[in-house]
Order: C-alpha cells, then structure tokens, then sequence
C-alpha cells in the first residue's frame, strides 16, 4: 500500500462548500478558510435547536500502546462506511496538537485510505484555534504579572500561583523556569514554566462550551493563583476576561474538511485526556448531531480514560446520549 502522504496528495478533495451543501449549509452558514476548510457558524445549531438528534456512534479502544491503536482511522473508516450505504453521517474528532504531530504518535489525521483531509493542513496550524487558545491562556498569564507588578492589591502569594504558560511545541527546558529577573523594571521573580497548548485549562474550557458567551463564563472561573490567605484568586478577579474572549471569538466554531472519500468531517476541541477530558468539542457533537443522521464521534486515550470521561463528563455536560460504542482492539495492544 502506498504511504499515507502520498494517498493524500492523490485523493481527489470536493470544494468544502459542496460538502457543506450535503449537509443542507448554505454560503452564509460557514465561513470559509480557503477552498477545503471553514467554520461552521453558530446560528446553524441555534436554529437547529428543536431537531432531533442524530445516532451517536463512540469510538475507543483497549488500553493503548505509546504509537496509539487507531481510533482515528476506525473512526474514519465507520463514517465512509456509512457513506457508501447511503447514510447521511459526519465524523466528528479532536483536534491534533503539534507536540504529538512531532512526536512518537506523529498526525491525527487517520491514515492509509481512511484519513480525512487536506492532511497537512489539519494536523499543522489548521484554522489557529490551538493559537487562539494559546493567545488567551498567556494574555491571562501577563494580565495577572502586571497585576502582581503594579501593586499586588488581591495579595497573590507568588510562591502559590497555579497559572503558568503554555507553547504547542514540546520544549522540556521550558518546563521549570524562572521569570522576572532584571532590574526594578523587569518584574517580581518567580518560579513558573511552560506547559503544552492542549494541556491548558483554557483547552478544555474551549472544548466543554456550546458557545462564546459560556466559554467566556468559564474563562472567569479560573483559579489562577492564591492569596497569602489561601483563598483563591480567580481570572474574573484579575480582569481581562472580555479581551480572552475576543482571542476566542473564531476558536469555538466548529471546523469543517472531508474524508478521503469526501464523508463531512468536523474536527474541533482536543484537551489532553489525561489531563482534562479529551473530547472533540461539544460545540462539534451538538452541532453534528442536528446535521447528520449518523455522528461516529472519537475521544482520546482508551476505554479507562478518554471514554469514561467522555461519558462522565462530556455526555453529561451536553446531553448526550451514545446509542453504541465500538471498540479497538489490536494485538499489539493486547500482549
């Protein structure tokens, strides 16, 4: 079989605004970002609010190994399936982050003739909702700094502050740091670091919120640090929430591609499962479900992880309600 980037470079992608006419989407429903990806806008659930939702189909897996057991590409392969038996269905995954991308596990794009599409784009940049994220996150970092800088009126005890910054690079020398150093100008010194775009509590903020305003609402919420009274100092305490918000105002659209065979695909959301959730967004799975009759949905990590959050939290937050679940099992995983 030939590698997966060279099926890729030889599929034959449909314009996304027919892929999105499939879906019963008009121009004024997505917002293009060139000829094979957009956002879904928010009035499209907003006026599907009242339809009956579509089959929800999870996909997991056995506990995998580190090079993962192929959710992605079971998950892919369910929704082309489905397509050739004339079922209107949508698969719905988590976004990549470049620290795998460029790691062991490689892309999330799935692979061999069950990837979705364009390939390089998804799994690189694709529509910046991971630079958004990232944006936000460090605005509250430096908002909170200069709030310690000019005068510390909450009392923030800067030996207890939970708020670091993050990076969708892996960069291990960045993982214990020490800021602030310099004259009476360069800040108050203290011990922080880097952490992975994707590990931020603002990724799985972004991935449980159905909307901008309740993203926004629980942007407030977090705790950033703790006073020298050990009570906690929230974001909505320090201020900034509105300019987070802006950052994120594109972010919590749902991104629009295909499949190899061009079956619609939304891919939106990701926080790391053993972190946070590890679930596309809900914002994704709600939409979905009032456009397709099928919705093959894949959370992270396996069964004991990604799939028990995905029922404890995710269905719960949402309303979810999964009419099967398909699992993974290889081989590999089971020895």
């Amino acid at each position: 079989m030939p590698p997966d980037i060279e099926i890729a470079q030889s599929a034959k992608l449909k314009p996304i605004t027919e892929i999105a006419a499939s879906l019963g989407l008009g121009e004024d429903d997505i917002e293009l970002y060139g000829k094979y990806k957009a956002k879904i806008k928010p009035h499209v659930y907003r006026e599907r609010r009242d339809k009956p939702d579509g089959k929800l189909i999870v996909v997991t897996a056995v506990t995998p190994t580190k090079s993962g057991e192929g959710k992605t590409t079971m998950s892919v392969g369910l929704a082309q399936a489905l397509g050739k038996l004339g079922k209107k269905n949508i698969v719905v995954l988590r976004q990549p982050s470049l620290g795998p991308v460029f790691g062991i596990k490689g892309g999330a794009a799935g692979g061999g003739y069950a990837q979705v599409l364009p390939m390089e784009d998804i799994n690189i940049h694709f529509t910046g909702d991971l630079h958004a994220i990232t944006c936000a996150h460090d605005l509250l970092t430096s908002l909170m700094e200069n709030h310690i800088f000019r005068g510390n009126q909450l009392d923030i005890d800067i030996k207890n502050i939970m708020w670091k910054r993050v990076l969708d690079i892996e960069s291990r020398f960045l993982r214990n740091i020490v800021v602030g150093l310099g004259d009476e100008n360069g800040g108050v010194p203290y011990e922080t670091g880097f952490e992975i775009t994707t590990a931020s509590e603002i990724a799985a903020i972004h991935a449980l919120s159905s909307d901008l305003m309740e993203c926004k609402r629980r942007m407030g919420e977090i705790t950033v640090a703790y006073n020298k009274k050990g009570e906690p100092v929230k974001a909505k305490d320090i201020g900034g929430i509105g300019a987070m918000a802006i950052l994120m105002k594109d972010a919590v659209k749902p991104n629009l591609v295909q499949t190899l065979e061009n079956t619609p695909a939304i891919i939106h959301g990701g926080p790391f499962a053993n972190i946070a959730h590890g679930c596309p967004s809900l914002a994704a799975i709600k939409t979905a479900l009032k456009l397709a009759d099928y919705v093959v949905v894949e959370p992270g990590f396996g069964a004991n992880l990604g799939m028990e959050k995905f029922m404890d939290i995710a269905a719960r937050a949402g309303d979810l309600k999964p009419s099967v679940v398909v699992v993974v099992a290889t081989i590999k995983a089971l020895k």
